[in-house]
């Protein structure tokens, strides 16, 4: 038995730590389940016929063999189509053949239709029955192949043959045969033991990035904090990547169930079971075979993710319990003095009048005063975001509400609202499935943008979260909230609906990790959307939704690109809106969790992501916010954000922690470019901008579980320090030459995987630069539309003593307000950076897409520091669009020498090695250049 407590609610995950719920459960014991078989369901279903589709797929029949009644009757003839809808793509679509069912909206996640339920057997094709050779249907990548009676299909891999899914079920088998009721469907795969996984969240994996065998995955959009561990979080993604290692070869894939019903998913080690309460299954494999790949095709199909202005890759400051403007106004005056950089300045809900969504609290925010600080910082280049919930009060004098009203907005029960309780107090929630509802907000949003000119929105509490329980009325007689308690106690009159076969399904998931009631502190699961869509069915849909219709309002108000963060995800939302992993705790385990959550959402397709750094609730240590600061420096999405309860924790309000952000802010907004050049990388080819090492060291099986270091792109790699007291870390470095990236006279050298110590003071974050990389830098500030404007440095690593070798980097620019992130606009420049290291001989040059646009801006490479050569310049040469510049006068080459540990030191010779910078140079971005030199007598 294990006792286990979650906060009934708090300002970003209903916000608030002081009233904890305890709850006492048995714990379900997986393992045990696993030796002990539970009864299986049915004996599963047959094919009876399967034929060629007019679109080129398969199309065929399931009749179950045995009825039976547990979780309710089965369904009699399923519908099965299969087509490999790309080379690297396969969908297997198992429904109801005689009855629509639900299914994830096809305008919300775009996608080929399967054929109607009405086509005809055997009408496809000419000569009746398309035969199956050896009942297998291949494509390009892979091959789908089936077993009749019970029926069960498996998925392998053309190129070896490799099975990766395999849904048959032998006696021994600790789960049944393809279930499929109405309201529970149940289906399996095969796994080997060393495969490692990685997915299906969200949730807070206390083992690290590799799902761990018996651990509780539940996925089903849910308003408790971070802090609570295995259990169901703010965003649903029912996917997982697959990374196997066979005789030193390694492979990825990546299997989707697209439903968005509530679900329990058991990984066992070597099968992994789907417990689904309703929909249908949609399962989408992806071939791989690299971990990029996999992100590449995963987002190809989901949508690619939603390009960022630069502005975001800047600090931002956010805290719930700025109560005037005064306060927000020497916040930033603050970050300016002790010379820490700040981008954004965020508002939680204080400047709200009385928590209503697009109102100022004309006291503590008045319009004119905002205005002004607005036009003030705004021409300085900073940026200003608010929060929105999706909750809209019940107010007779309300206008957002009245409208809403007026355009039946709102999602029903009984035919009226569904009352729920938020912050405002009584609240209708939006139907975001309703086109009506997405114009109506985009009108909210533009007469609010009227009001206030902000720079983004945060949208929160869209899980939906609700204060409440069951169906509520007005309570009559009473104030409700009456101003005196605590704001997230339920005050409305509600009674128990749980009597519906929605609200009380037959099959239970592990909702909060309790197995509470579905409908519990959200929408009642029997109310209903648009065109009768139950919320049973599209609850995890919410915050996807509401991120759709914000995205769209956004980019409709002056054509600028949308910065949209949103607490609850589900497939496809990073094609709209950034992610924080919602309330986590100033605690060490909690920053060291932090890591695995964002990586997690790297593979979800949601790269700009980061967790509140110094913890949202409660005072952080000291010591803490300056480990926790040097972490979050680096997450894609970078936002110190605290708790209305917690002591101020902004970073200048200890020295220490101000010396820790100046360093690694420092740096960080020297890799502004850097990190730009990801965005465009992760918009373009769903490739993660924060990624686990394996994404690039593949083929090194020690790196599959390592939770603790992560890569920025594919050649930073960071390596914080995790733990109370220590001013070392143990970091585990790949093969080849690392450059310590604040010292690049600084290398380690690793002949294969394994660990060294590396020094970490207080105020220090081992970041390390990979060999054979080439990256664009420039020299920081205090705000990144001053800072991208300051000349480039180009760091271009070899491996140590190398003598030859080749580099490569690339720089992606543009004018971040266009709503689009590409070329072609006239609007954007895209530069190949190269070097080789051959015969004495370096070479450094570029290749430029589309010059006009860092031309007119004036960009300059100033520097180019080369690591890892084995002499200094000399004979020096440049060129700039082919033609020789003939004064190089002001051009200075230095070197220096590298520092490695004897203990890593490779070859017997004590080789020296040096790093060499050319300094003075003016090469114009937009240009083609060629820079080379001979390298000099060793030193």
């Amino acid at each position: 038995m294990f006792c286990f407590s979650f906060p009934l609610s708090s300002s970003s995950s209903l916000r608030l730590l002081l009233a904890f719920l305890v709850l006492c459960v048995f714990q379900v014991d997986l393992a045990s389940a696993s030796t002990n078989p539970p009864k299986k369901i049915g004996k599963g279903y047959r094919l009876i016929s399967i034929e060629e589709a007019p679109n080129g797929g398969l199309v065929g029949q399931l009749q179950v063999k045995e009825k039976n009644n547990i979780y309710g009757p089965d369904i009699p003839l399923l519908q099965l189509y299969v087509k490999h809808e790309t080379d690297n793509r396969l969908r297997i679509h198992i429904t109801d053949a005689e009855k629509q069912r639900w299914e994830v909206p096809y305008d919300l996640l775009p996608r080929e239709s399967p054929p109607s339920l009405k086509q005809t057997i055997g009408s496809s094709r000419k000569g009746g029955v398309y035969k199956l050779t050896a009942a297998e249907y291949a494509g390009n990548e892979l091959i789908f192949a089936y077993k009749s009676d019970p029926f069960s299909f498996s998925v392998k891999r053309k190129s070896n043959g490799e099975t990766l899914f395999d849904t048959s079920s032998e006696d021994s088998d600790p789960y049944s045969d393809l279930v499929f009721k109405d309201q529970y469907l149940e289906i399996s795969t095969k796994l080997p033991k060393d495969a490692s996984l990685y997915g299906l969240g969200e949730n807070t994996q206390p083992h690290g990035i590799k799902l761990y065998p018996n651990d509780p995955y539940t996925l089903y959009t849910t308003d408790i904090s971070a802090i609570n561990l295995n259990a169901d979080l703010y965003g649903s993604h029912p996917v997982y990547m697959d990374l196997r290692n066979v005789k030193g070869k390694p492979s990825a894939h990546a299997v989707l169930l697209l439903n968005s019903n509530g679900m329990d998913v058991f990984y066992r080690g070597n099968s992994l079971t789907y417990k689904v309460i309703g929909g249908v299954f949609d399962l989408y494999f992806f071939s791989g075979p690299s971990p990029l790949a996999v992100v590449d095709q995963y987002t190809a199909f989901i949508g690619r993710p939603a390009p960022m202005p630069y502005w975001a890759f800047g600090f931002h400051q956010c805290r719930w319990g700025y109560h005037n403007l005064s306060v927000v106004e020497d916040v930033v005056e603050n970050y300016k003095k002790a010379k820490i950089p700040l981008d954004v300045i965020w508002n939680d809900d204080d400047h709200m009048d009385g928590h209503k969504d697009f109102t100022l609290n004309p006291t503590n925010y008045p319009r004119p005063k905002l205005l002004a600080f607005l036009e003030k910082i705004h021409a300085r280049g900073m940026k200003y975001i608010v929060i929105i919930d999706p909750g809209i009060g019940v107010n007779k004098s309300y206008g957002v509400y009245q409208r809403g009203l007026a355009n039946d907005v709102f999602i029903k029960y009984e035919g009226k609202p569904f009352l729920a309780q938020v912050w405002p107090g009584a609240v209708n929630f939006p139907d975001f499935l309703n086109p009506k509802t997405v114009e109506w907000w985009g009108d909210e949003i533009q007469r609010f943008h009227k009001l206030v000119p902000v720079d983004g929105l945060w949208i929160d509490m869209n899980e939906a979260s609700n204060f409440c329980n069951g169906l509520c009325t007005l309570p009559e007689g009473r104030i409700c909230p009456n101003g005196t308690g605590p704001g997230w106690i339920c005050c409305l009159d509600c009674k128990n609906i749980t009597k519906t076969r929605w609200d009380d399904p037959p099959y239970k998931i592990n909702a909060s990790g309790l197995q509470v009631p579905i409908g519990y502190k959200t929408i009642a699961t029997s109310a209903y959307h648009y065109n009768g869509v139950l919320e049973y069915d599209a609850h995890s849909l919410y915050g996807f939704s509401q991120s759709v219709a914000t995205h769209k309002a956004l980019q409709g108000l002056e054509g600028k690109r949308p910065f949209i963060l949103s607490r609850s995800t589900y497939v496809g939302s990073g094609r709209y809106a950034a992610h924080w992993t919602g309330d986590n705790k100033g605690t060490w385990k909690d920053l060291k969790i932090s890591i695995s959550t964002m990586l997690n959402f790297g593979i979800f397709g949601v790269p700009m992501v980061g967790s509140d750094i110094c913890g949202f609730y409660p005072a952080p240590t000291e010591e803490l916010c300056n480990r926790w600061i040097e972490l979050g420096a680096f997450y894609p999405f970078s936002r110190d954000h605290a708790n209305f309860y917690s002591p101020r924790q902004e970073l200048y309000q200890w020295k220490s922690v101000a010396v820790s952000a100046r360093n690694a802010l420092g740096m960080r907004y020297k890799l502004l470019p850097y990190l730009y050049t990801l965005n465009y990388e992760a918009h373009t080819t769903g490739a993660p901008i924060a990624r686990p090492l394996f994404f690039t060291f593949t083929n090194e099986t020690k790196l599959y579980g390592l939770s603790t270091q992560f890569l920025l792109g594919s050649s930073l790699m960071v390596s914080p320090v995790l733990t109370k007291g220590k001013t070392e870390v143990k970091v585990l470095f790949p093969p080849g030459s690392w450059y310590n990236l604040f010292d690049m006279t600084k290398v380690i050298v690793s002949k294969e995987s394994h660990y060294l110590t590396c020094d970490a003071p207080l105020h220090v974050i081992n970041v390390h630069l990979y060999q054979n990389a080439i990256i664009p830098m420039q020299q920081g500030g205090l705000i990144s539309k001053e800072a991208r404007k300051t000349p480039f440095t180009l760091i271009v690593s070899f491996p140590l003593g190398a003598t030859t070798g080749e580099a490569k980097g690339n720089l992606f620019l543009d004018n971040d307000e266009l709503p689009e992130l590409k070329l072609g606009s006239g609007y954007a420049t895209y530069i190949d950076f190269h070097a080789t290291v051959s015969q004495g001989t370096v070479k450094v040059w570029s290749d430029v897409q589309e010059s006009k646009f860092a031309l007119e801006k004036g960009l300059i490479v100033e520097k180019v520091t080369v690591l890892g050569l084995m002499g200094t310049g000399s004979a020096f040469e440049i060129e700039v669009d082919g033609n020789a510049v003939a004064d190089t006068s002001k051009v200075e080459i230095s070197s220096t020498e590298h520092e490695y540990p004897e203990n890593l030191e490779e070859g017997g010779d004590k080789m020296k090695n040096v790093m060499v910078e050319v300094k003075g140079l003016e090469l114009p971005v937009g240009k083609k250049f060629t820079m080379s030199w001979k390298m000099g007598i060793k030193p």
